[in-house]
């Protein structure tokens, strides 16, 4: 058969690990034998990030801002020991955060929902998403260790230099600060980009902080939705048949809990960071979670919501046989195949994408299935098979 022809690249990021092990094997076994595949390569692999002195992040983050669609493999934010692993120059920052801040994106998590996989929360029937904000808060914060006897105060300094202090602590005992901030364009993004999307989807929208305890700084956040859901989408909501409301974190928690699922929950980016894993473990695995960087100027990265897969990575070195779920990673091209399809009126590209969702799916609910899932599947028939041969279990599907 003649390959799908593409028309605009796609950003490439490679990554570390295991998910780059399965990374090319996806190319090689589910999207090269049908496709014509034209991508602006990255590697955002570790010992790269550290030879370039991680310039290669920013430089993958212009190029999506160039060609409007990137598809991201998981990668390493070192820790200490990282550092002695690697040899690393020095302890660089989250590639996600730095692609996130670049492109001042929404991050929107959706779990993959397939027959057999019953999620631990038995009320949930249908799919919630997380939207998280993706700039500031704890990620760009500044942080001291102050000793005994020291006072903290916040300092702010205007544009004419007059002087605001306002006293944090006086630390008569050694203790500890950390300074966070965000902006008002960031939040206002992250406000459009979740109401277009709820718009999008269909779906009901959440929000969720603690401002009876932040009443600055939370409270912000939900001012400003306020006012952009009044000016810019009530309207819109409504003819769709859609709501939006908010509510403090721990209100939501426990409605999330209770509800049957089914609408976007927005959390600024710490609570969001947590309340995805949250929300991915109780629908099943971690693996089965999509995961979209939207950006206000739209702008898409698809990647993954899960890790490297560390354990299966030592496990492959050593010639050991490994059962890696692959299913977010799939998710990742087909969510960025699509897109690239939509954006360049490529129909052919896009049912690609539908049928590889499709075949994966079913590759599942036909019994076939990785070891994370076969230890939790309610199905009656079904058996584990290793990382190769679950790819081309689809394959033959596909």
């Amino acid at each position: 058969m003649a390959k799908i022809q593409m028309k605009t690249p796609l950003v490439e990021m490679d990554g570390d690990e295991m998910t780059r092990v399965i990374w090319k094997q996806i190319k090689d076994i589910l999207l090269l034998p049908y496709i014509d595949l034209k991508t602006e390569y990255y590697d955002l692999g570790l010992e790269h990030r550290n030879e370039t002195d991680d310039q290669v992040t920013v430089d993958s983050a212009m190029a999506t801002k160039k060609y409007g669609v990137a598809v991201k493999c998981a990668t390493i934010t070192p820790n200490a020991a990282r550092m002695d692993e690697y040899h690393l120059k020095q302890m660089w920052k989250s590639p996600n955060g730095t692609i996130r801040a670049l492109l001042d994106g929404t991050v929107f998590r959706t779990p993959i929902v397939v027959k057999g996989i019953e999620p631990y929360v038995t009320s949930w029937k249908k799919p919630i998403a997380i939207a998280r904000h993706a700039y500031g808060d704890v990620y760009k914060a500044s942080e001291v260790e102050v000793p005994a006897g020291a006072k903290a105060e916040i300092l702010v300094t205007d544009s004419e230099g007059k002087e605001t202090r306002t006293l944090i602590h006086d630390f008569k005992t050694a203790g500890i600060v950390q300074g966070m901030h965000n902006l008002d364009d960031s939040i206002s993004s992250f406000a459009h980009a979740c109401f277009r999307y709820a718009l999008e989807q269909k779906m009901d929208l959440w929000f969720s902080t603690k401002d009876t305890i932040s009443k600055k700084y939370d409270h912000h956040f939900k001012d400003l939705f306020a006012e952009i859901y009044e000016k810019d989408y009530r309207a819109q909501f409504e003819q769709a048949g859609i709501t939006y409301f908010y509510t403090l974190i721990d209100d939501a928690v426990a409605r999330v809990i209770r509800s049957e699922g089914g609408f976007i929950w927005a959390c600024k980016n710490y609570d969001g960071d947590v309340m995805s894993d949250m929300l991915a473990t109780g629908f099943g695995s971690l693996a089965m979670m999509t995961s979209v960087l939207v950006s206000p100027d739209g702008v898409y990265e698809y990647e993954a919501a899960h890790g490297t897969v560390q354990r299966h990575y030592y496990k492959h070195l050593a010639g050991e046989e490994t059962s890696t779920n692959s299913i977010a990673t799939i998710f990742a091209w087909s969510g960025a195949l699509r897109k690239r399809g939509e954006l360049d009126g490529l129909p052919d590209l896009c049912e690609f994408a539908d049928r590889l969702e499709k075949a994966s799916i079913e590759t599942i609910e036909s019994g076939v299935m990785t070891k994370d899932l076969y230890l939790i599947s309610s199905l009656e028939e079904k058996r584990s098979v290793n990382t190769t041969e679950f790819l081309k279990e689809i394959a033959s599907r596909l």
